[in-house]
């Protein structure tokens, strides 16, 4: 497993936590590292080596899309159910 995010910052566990919801919806292994008990302990999100690369192409398209892909893409799911 390999880092493709990491953070000390206040709302770090709340980012990992979203990465990990995003690459897991995009089909993305990923684990979360950190613990919310300690909060001087930097949080992690880790995937597979191999599925780095694909992890990092979708974090960067989520982040260029910003909120407004975000919503877009919830509307979409959304009409599945």
């Amino acid at each position: 497993m390999v880092p493709v995010f990491s953070s000390m910052n206040h709302d770090a566990e709340m980012q990992a936590l979203a990465l990990h919801s995003l690459l897991e919806a995009n089909g993305i292994e990923s684990t979360v590292v950190g613990t919310s008990t300690i909060p001087v302990v930097e949080f992690q999100v880790q995937v597979p080596r191999s599925q780095k690369e694909e992890a990092e192409r979708v974090m960067a398209e989520a982040s260029d899309g910003g909120p407004a892909a975000a919503d877009e893409a919830e509307a979409e799911s959304e009409k599945g159910e």
